[in-house]
């Protein structure tokens, strides 16, 4: 796909390398707070709700979203917006299973979790399924990218996404998680910011709402889609695909997401997270990210732009028509900011997975953690080159929401299946989950090729778009049924083995968590100063101060600068391992516990129990 038409000017292109520059650099600057590879993977375990929220949604709403939902509200209309409405469905099952299972379990990634619940081999399936969903999604960001870039420089589409890989893969390589969050922080509200101007400046373009509102077709008006037609974007199927297999996805099995929770100073701040991201900023992402292709279809009727507009150019073609020279440089700016805090998300998750699951435990065991760093840098770039060699893979799709839609219907429900039942059913047996994985996953294969296989879950769903959609109720029907049966036929692993890995038994899970009795008495958070006890490690604090913690030796703490807006950046936890006598407000802690949260021992800080 080449363009011949350049758009926007030599100031908008100035703002996008500027752009690039910036968080170039804004990346690298906080790669000094990676140390170790739980730094790199989960940048500490310090971060406050409020931060790890918008880095959520700038990982959340990819470069493919813009593009993707834009396209979407062209053909569409306001119903492009109800995949992103569907994510409270899956809020229940993560606040009270999937966060605390893994948080009070110490479980980096969904294999470490099947190791624990199941068995290696179960263990192994999952690993391969989850890198073949993390890297595709690289590649279908790449490409979403290379179509965006084409459509404004005229610029070839495979080498637009390999340069902008470049960039990605460099501070996420150098700084991991950390530079992940921060960089993500910044371009979260970029990308809301963005999406909101552009629709104002565009109602002003076609000269106020009454002209928008009238210039879409009624069909385009409604809230939702049809329930089952047209085949290429229809209610019944996207409540499946996205809403569904692709959400409980999303939110359980992409380890980029996943290590952006495990990144949490606490699992109580994951209700905060979970209630702005999902009730607010999902909402005003979804009115951001589509509001382009409304705009569009409400400006070809009143000549604004051509009938024959490419659907999958319709935003930077109304970004181009709206916005004024440089402005336009910062909406596109906006766009390369989805593709970044997404990529560097993934490529963080793909190494994650690659150096945790399979290097460190198979190919070499037991080397320094200082090893295990520079692995992990190496799998971070080699991730970013095999989304690079999908892109012909994704160019071949007749739209970039088919291309995304198809492929997360196809490899999502086995894995969707296997961990909601891993959580919830406790005579889900390893032989079972195994054959969930593997199973599942050849049924949903063997229906690429024999669509017929699906016609039985089509719901009416016209069979001319090879039920594209309707494979994701399929495979998760299939693996279901795979669940059952080997599951009636084998036997689960013993109770007390799996105790703290199935909802029921989270009170156990916090007791290993802390490593004896939980101190549940609410406490408050206490403003006091830092010492350095080069003798000692661990926090030791006065009675005053556990008093007002409701604090006991051998209960974990989180100390921070007391500058909130930090969000967590310079922060440590450790157990109390020592409370002596007076009202004195000066915390001692080690040398090695102080620098491990980079702490500034002149500034106030506060302390707070954790569990």
């Amino acid at each position: 796909m080449e363009s011949a038409t350049v758009l926007g000017t030599n100031l908008d292109y100035y703002v996008i390398i500027g752009y690039f520059v910036l968080i170039f650099g804004f990346g690298f600057f906080f790669a000094r707070f990676t140390r170790s590879t739980r730094d790199f993977f989960m940048g500490g375990q310090r971060f406050s709700w409020w931060l790890i929220t918008f880095s959520c949604v700038a990982t959340v709403v990819g470069s493919y979203s813009f593009v993707k939902y834009s396209a979407a509200g062209f053909r569409y209309g306001m119903s492009s917006s109800m995949s992103y409405l569907n994510d409270w469905i899956v809020m229940s099952f993560l606040l009270l299973g999937w966060i605390p299972l893994i948080y009070f379990g110490r479980i980096g990634s969904v294999p470490e979790y099947f190791k624990k619940r199941f068995d290696e081999k179960t263990a192994a399936a999952a690993t391969v399924i989850i890198l073949v969903y993390m890297v595709g999604y690289i590649g279908i960001n790449l490409y979403t990218m290379g179509v965006a870039l084409n459509a404004m420089l005229g610029t070839n589409v495979f080498l637009s996404a390999v340069a902008v890989a470049v960039v990605c893969g460099a501070y996420v390589t150098l700084g991991g998680q950390t530079s992940v969050i921060m960089t993500d922080l910044a371009q979260g509200c970029i990308l809301l910011f963005a999406g909101f101007l552009l629709f104002f400046l565009g109602l002003r373009v076609l000269g106020g709402w009454e002209n928008f509102w009238s210039g879409l077709p009624l069909l385009h008006k409604l809230p939702f889609a049809r329930f089952n037609e047209p085949h290429a974007f229809h209610f019944v199927g996207i409540f499946w695909q996205d809403g569904i297999a692709n959400t409980f996805a999303l939110y359980m099995m992409n380890q980029g997401i996943l290590l952006r929770f495990l990144s949490l100073k606490s699992a109580k701040e994951s209700k905060k997270t979970f209630l702005a991201l999902i009730l607010v900023l999902m909402p005003l992402a979804a009115f951001a990210v589509s509001n382009a292709g409304w705009l569009g279809k409400a400006m070809i009727s009143q000549g604004l732009l051509p009938d024959s507009v490419d659907p999958n150019r319709i935003f930077v073609l109304v970004a181009d028509k709206v916005c004024m020279p440089g402005l336009f440089g910062f909406i596109m700016a906006a766009l390369t900011a989805a593709l970044m805090s997404t990529i560097d998300t993934l490529i963080n998750a793909v190494s994650s997975v690659a150096v945790n699951d399979v290097y460190r435990p198979y190919i070499k065991p037991d080397a320094p953690d200082k090893h295990y760093l520079k692995a992990a840098r190496i799998f971070s770039l080699f991730s970013a080159c095999l989304g690079i060699a999908l892109v012909p893979l994704f160019s071949s799709f007749r739209s970039i929401y088919v291309a995304h839609g198809s492929f997360t219907a196809s490899i999502t429900p086995p894995m969707v299946t296997a961990i909601v039942l891993g959580m919830f059913w406790r005579k889900f047996s390893p032989r079972a989950a195994f054959w969930t994985l593997v199973g599942g996953s050849c049924l949903v294969a063997f229906s690429i090729v024999f669509p017929v296989m699906v016609k039985p879950f089509s719901h009416g769903v016209n069979p001319a778009g090879g039920f594209k959609y309707m494979r994701a109720l399929f495979g998760l029907a299939a693996s279901g049924a795979v669940a059952v049966v080997f599951s009636l036929v084998s036997r689960p692993r013993p109770r007390k083995e799996i105790e703290t890995l199935v909802v029921g038994g989270l009170k156990k899970a916090k007791e290993a968590f802390k490593g004896g009795p939980i101190n549940e008495r609410e406490g408050k958070k206490v403003l006091v100063d830092v010492s350095v006890d080069s003798e000692k490690e661990g926090i030791r604090v006065s009675r005053f101060v556990a008093d007002r913690m409701s604090a006991e030796c051998g209960d974990l703490v989180y100390l921070s600068d007391a500058r909130s807006w930090l969000g967590g950046l310079r922060s440590v936890h450790s157990r109390i391992t020592e409370i002596f006598p007076g009202g004195s407000k000066i915390v001692s802690v080690g040398r090695d516990t102080a620098a491990s949260g980079s702490l500034v021992l002149k500034r106030k800080h506060r302390i707070e129990k954790i569990i």
